[in-house]
């Protein structure tokens, strides 16, 4: 794993897998430092990956209403995925705390460095739920229910990797309930090919983290924990090319339920040739390529919206 280490750019406060030079190490006040890193601020692809569903499924419906998000609405899916994928990890870092410290590459996470106390944890956990919330009820009713019905996902979430090798698939259930939100946000109900949206996401998650997965596996073999990084083993690129040929599937059904135009095909032959891209490169045996190839999948999401948006508006001109 050191070398999963290295690519972090080092130093006795940065943790293994941040972006090189982040702004939190660099210029957030020390007292800060904490909780910053606690909600993953140094480390973006998370929220990235978290809004691309709630902004595929917003211009998608679009597309199909024939009216293009606000953007307003865009960017308080993109708030709301800072937010609660803050508040996702530090759940996840207080039920794990004790894993943490037997895996090296979260060894000096901020709770079980001692940096942040379980109490303060909690707290910030509070905060960053209240800030959800009053994110949340700025949608219509049926989407703040749909929101809170997610609840029960991201709690579970963090329990999985005791219990089967299969975390992968409850990531991917809590990760891209935004394609559900989206549509919903638009149209205060859902349709087809949101549903359909939703499945394609959940196997592109389970793709991407089976990549992630890799930077940690020896120590998880050590700690007892499961991932599908472990199930797939030196099978890992052909099971990653059925998740990612599912999720293309499925993105492509989505947009024969919503009657999609010519850019959104384009952009999802791009999504196409940029996971073609990731397994061609995959070597699951290095680690700060695994750590690339997973952040790299910002760029496919980008993709795939790029041409949606470009039908979205060009529908309303």
């Amino acid at each position: 794993m050191a070398d999963a280490r290295q690519t972090a750019g080092g130093g006795e406060g940065t943790i293994a897998d941040a972006v090189i030079g982040n702004w939190v190490d660099r210029h957030a006040p020390p007292v800060l430092q904490p909780y910053l890193k606690l909600a993953r601020l140094d480390r973006p692809i998370g929220w990235w990956l978290l809004m691309w569903p709630c902004w595929w499924s917003a211009v998608l419906a679009g597309q199909w209403i024939k009216q293009f998000p606000a953007i307003s609405m865009l960017l308080l899916f993109a708030l709301g995925a800072i937010i609660m994928r803050a508040a996702g990890c530090t759940f996840n870092d207080i039920t794990d705390r004790d894993i943490d410290m037997r895996v090296e590459r979260t060894s000096n996470r901020p709770l079980p460095s001692g940096q942040v106390s379980l109490v303060q944890a909690y707290g910030f956990l509070g905060l960053l739920c209240l800030i959800g919330l009053l994110i949340l009820v700025q949608f219509n009713t049926f989407t703040i229910w749909l929101g809170i019905s997610s609840l029960g996902i991201v709690v579970i979430y963090p329990f999985m990797k005791r219990v089967t090798y299969w975390p992968q698939l409850f990531l991917g259930l809590a990760f891209n309930w935004g394609a559900l939100v989206g549509w919903s946000a638009m149209t205060g109900t859902l349709h087809p090919a949101a549903l359909a949206l939703y499945a394609g996401g959940i196997a592109w998650t389970i793709g991407y983290d089976t990549i992630y997965a890799h930077m940690d596996k020896d120590d998880d073999l050590l700690a007892g924990i499961k991932s599908t990084a472990l199930r797939f083993g030196e099978k890992t690129r052909i099971w990653i090319a059925g998740f990612y040929g599912a999720a293309l599937f499925s993105f492509a059904a989505a947009l024969v339920l919503a009657g999609a135009g010519a850019w959104s095909w384009a952009g999802l032959g791009a999504m196409g040739l940029h996971l073609g891209w990731q397994l061609k490169l995959l070597d699951t045996k290095n680690t700060a390529l695994c750590l690339h190839l997973f952040r790299a999948n910002r760029n496919a999401g980008a993709l795939f919206f790029a041409g949606m948006a470009m039908d979205a508006l060009l529908g309303i001109v």
